[in-house]
């Protein structure tokens, strides 16, 4: 029978044991090993039933257990230990608090994401975007940062996966039950649960209360739309991640963003939090937070323009994607009916809120609003995920910033980087303690620098080697588990299954290969030529397995294909003791994945991975990376420690050809240089040169793939100058830098560059020359104080196109003469040899911009001045 109503019935725990509840509550025990060994020594069966979550253990275990416990010194001693240290770390000073000034720093940042991938206790996420939310606040826990998440509650969260007989994939979508998760409700003084609102279409309203799950020192939000006052529509809004249709998903993003921006408020007024002085938005899904915080300030005196002058100074945008089509852009006119006054925001113009996220730009669909577009508009700071994606980036919205070089469009990079708490296993954290303490290790893995990774060197090879072993070995016990579950699911019998007892083999050099399923990433790049694929899984000295793990979208059928296809070569008799597939790839088995596979396969089309950090949590374990030089391995990739993947760039127009090429490229290293070192022995018996790769992996890696040193980066690039610039934009300042830019761009038609002329008429000149620069220049309407007058300077290719530019500000010398026009001078300096030139260039200048670039506004020479001035020298 079905029951007709469900309840969360909590534990009564004994007074002596009360403090196991505030220890479940804080997600911190899914990266501190000690208090997870002391919650599986309340109940180890339970606790492995549970899938190691607290909060399920705590609501199963029977009272007899609770009372034992109660009366056990031993385990109230390790409790109160567990307690203790949870109370240190929460209250404590750490690296944020020890950085000189404080009051340079924020106060608080307010970090929004669609997805947190925290535990797999609390399933609110879907990839590799959710992971890395999460890793962000959990270093930033870590670090000491005041640092508020802001998310949705998803009742399914994301899909769960598993195959049908023939290899299709299938979804399900269970339902979560906030009061059976690591979260509590946020209550209003009175009791009640805080709620936020929102206006819809046609005056309604939709509710959602607000959930808060504690990560170590930082809150995070949730917002849920499953509340009894809405619609069966409004309940279904914080359904699933990335579920339904453009006005679900509309909905969805203003909720996170203009209720998420609501729900700070409400927390920093209920609970003394300071408020954030920096918003920090994870990809354009919460872009319309700006629109939130310009309405505040609309309401207490700002009009729109100042308001958004004030709003762009503290906000940082973060893209992710390398390509257009993974941007939510939703028709115009769906989002003009969610804006006005029949719905929300009612006090902004419509037109100005579409202005934001219009395509308005060289290449855009005008009538499509852009999240990213919006969220770059909305941000006076923006970055890319590592150092390519930057390029990349910069490239794709070159569009907003006409007439610059790309690389001159204010967006920076910040290289992503992983939580090594969470990501690093025990047995590695354990050989690392014995070399050179717990604590430096700890530092290590949160803090950084590259002296604690230094001592990876005096650790003997027989014990890396043995480490190695033993991940792999765990390894290859978790698959055989996971593949039978999937083989019975997929309506195998028992007595069919013994085979799976032989799949994969501990001694055997181990590849792993697991992401979400786009095309783009090519999860069925290594099945270009089976033959030869069967050939390096069934090699008689040199064999080599293989763990495959990937989702597709629902919606992606051709996704969906692509991991049949792996699965059918994987059913095969012949080799499935060596390649598997498992389904159902989340947090709990990447967490075995990863340390166990000995080499980490990437091979994505070139440049279309962001970062790529699955990679980087192998390395960790001491997995040595193979893969297309795309991402954080173009950045770090060194022969010491890894491979890289040939990529036929010249072939893009042929995908068939170019997936031939990269596909023979990779069974070429595999079969002729990866095997080879992992097989080959020296004299002690042991792999001397592959253990040396590991050891060069840990030691080179280590500092740098920890996601506390990308957010150190974001603190010291990002949020601090975010702080500044939103404590400098005081409301008179809003006005007065709202007022220029409106001057400044009425009055950019009329700014010229009217003559150049240099010191020499020559067309050569020596290294070192230093030339006397005049260029006499139009300002219209504007002053000097308006203006910066430039020259940009480097070498030249052979269509005259300045690489590895210079900029030098000219000084006014002279002016306005009777024509209205300025002088200005300075040096060029001839520092390179070879093909050299230049150019001059007029660019807007106000004390409260972030660059130069940010307007959008330049002017160059004219073809006829550029010809008479012979900027060209060679």
């Amino acid at each position: 029978m079905k029951a007709i109503r469900r309840f969360a019935v909590r534990p009564v725990l004994p007074e002596a044991l009360h403090p196991l509840s505030d220890l479940a509550r804080n997600l911190r025990w899914s990266w501190h090993a000690e208090t997870r060994d002391l919650f599986q020594s309340v109940d180890p069966e339970r606790w492995a039933a549970s899938g190691g979550d607290p909060v399920r253990l705590l609501g199963g275990v029977a009272p007899a257990r609770l009372a034992e416990l109660a009366e056990d010194r031993r385990f109230l001693r390790r409790l109160a230990a567990a307690a203790g240290d949870l109370s240190d770390y929460m209250n404590g000073d750490r690296w944020y608090q020890s950085r000189s000034p404080r009051s340079d720093l924020p106060a608080a940042i307010a970090y929004f994401s669609p997805e947190f991938g925290i535990t797999a206790a609390l399933p609110q996420y879907s990839g590799g975007l959710g992971i890395l939310a999460g890793d962000h606040l959990k270093a930033a826990s870590d670090l000491g940062v005041p640092m508020i998440g802001v998310g949705l509650l998803y009742r399914h969260g994301y899909f769960r996966q598993t195959l049908s007989r023939d290899g299709w994939q299938q979804e399900h979508y269970p339902v979560l039950d906030p009061h059976e998760l690591p979260l509590v409700p946020l209550r209003e003084p009175d009791g009640r649960a805080a709620r936020v609102f929102l206006g819809l279409p046609g005056g309604r309203r939709l509710r959602a209360r607000i959930w808060l799950a504690q990560v170590g020192r930082v809150p995070l939000l949730l917002l849920d739309s499953d509340v009894e006052e809405n619609d069966l529509g409004g309940r279904s809004v914080t359904d699933r991640l990335y579920g339904g249709g453009s006005e679900h998903r509309l909905l969805q993003e203003m909720l996170l963003g203009i209720g998420g921006v609501r729900a700070v408020r409400a927390y920093c007024r209920l609970t003394g939090h300071a408020e954030p002085e920096v918003f920090h938005t994870n990809e354009g899904h919460a872009g319309f937070l700006g629109l939130e915080r310009i309405a505040e300030l609309h309401g207490a005196g700002l009009d729109f323009d100042a308001a958004l002058e004030a709003v762009r100074a503290g906000t940082v945008f973060t893209t992710h994607t390398p390509v257009p089509a993974g941007i939510d852009r939703f028709d115009r006119e769906l989002v003009a009916r969610h804006f006005g006054p029949e719905a929300e925001l009612a006090r902004i113009e419509v037109e100005r809120i579409l202005r934001l996220g219009m395509e308005t730009y060289p290449g855009g669909e005008p009538n499509l609003f852009n999240m990213a577009v919006m969220g770059l508009r909305l941000g006076q700071r923006a970055n890319g995920v590592s150092l390519l994606h930057g390029d990349v980036s910069r490239e794709m919205f070159s569009g907003l910033w006409p007439g610059f070089d790309p690389d001159e469009v204010p967006i920076t990079s910040v290289t992503n980087g992983v939580h090594a708490p969470t990501w690093m296993a025990p047995e590695v954290f354990r050989l690392g303690a014995r070399q050179i303490g717990a604590e430096r290790t700890e530092e290590a893995m949160t803090v950084g620098g590259p002296e604690r990774w230094d001592a990876i060197a005096e650790i003997a090879d027989q014990e890396i080697w043995d480490l190695r072993r033993v991940l792999r070995e765990q390894l290859v016990l978790e698959v055989r588990e996971r593949l039978h579950a999937s083989w019975r699911q997929r309506g195998a019998g028992t007595a069919e299954l013994g085979w799976i007892d032989g799949v994969l083999d501990p001694d055997v050099l181990t590849i792993g290969f697991a992401r979400r399923v786009p095309s783009y990433k090519r999860l069925t790049l290594m099945l270009r030529d089976q033959d030869r694929l069967m050939e390096l899984l069934l090699h008689p000295r040199r064999p080599v397995q293989i763990v495959v793990a990937g989702k597709a979208h629902p919606a992606d059928d051709g996704g969906k294909r692509l991991i049949q296809e792996l699965v059918r070569f994987a059913d095969d008799p012949r080799v499935r003791h060596r390649i598997v597939f498992l389904p159902d790839y989340g947090m709990a088995m990447a967490q075995k994945l990863y340390p166990g596979c000995d080499v980490w396969l990437n091979n994505p089309l070139r440049p279309l991975e962001a970062c790529g950090t699955s990679g980087m949590k192998a390395a960790l374990n001491g997995g040595l990376n193979l893969s297309v030089l795309d991402g954080w391995w173009d950045e770090w990739f060194q022969p010491d420690f890894g491979w890289a993947i040939p990529t036929a760039d010249g072939t893009a127009t042929d995908e068939d050809r170019r997936d031939d090429l990269e596909a023979a490229a990779l069974y070429d290293l595999l079969e002729q240089r990866v095997a080879p070192r992992f097989y080959e022995r020296g004299q002690g018996g042991l792999p001397d040169r592959w253990i040396e790769m590991v050891r060069q992996t840990l030691m080179h890696l280590g500092p740098k793939v920890p996601a506390g040193r990308m957010v150190r980066e974001y603190v010291e690039r990002l949020y601090t100058p975010a702080a500044h610039a939103h404590r400098a934009m005081t409301p008179d300042a809003a006005r007065e830098l709202a007022a220029w830019k409106a001057r400044v761009r009425a009055a950019w038609p009329a700014v010229t560059v009217d003559h150049v002329e240099t010191s020499t008429a020559a067309a050569t000149a020596e290294l070192g020359t230093t030339l006397s620069l005049r260029v006499r220049v139009g300002l219209g309407d504007l002053a000097p104080g308006d203006v910066e007058v430039q020259a940009v300077s480097g070498r030249v290719d052979t269509e005259d196109r300045i690489a590895d530019a210079t900029a030098t500000a000219l000084k006014p010398a002279g002016g306005p003469d009777p024509e209205g026009r300025w002088v200005y001078e300075g040096p060029l300096l001839l520092d390179r040899t070879g093909p050299f030139g230049y150019t001059v260039r007029i660019l807007p200048a106000h004390r409260l911009l972030a660059g130069g670039a940010e307007l959008g506004l330049l002017t160059l020479p004219s073809e006829e001045i550029a010809e008479a001035a012979g900027v060209l020298m060679r």
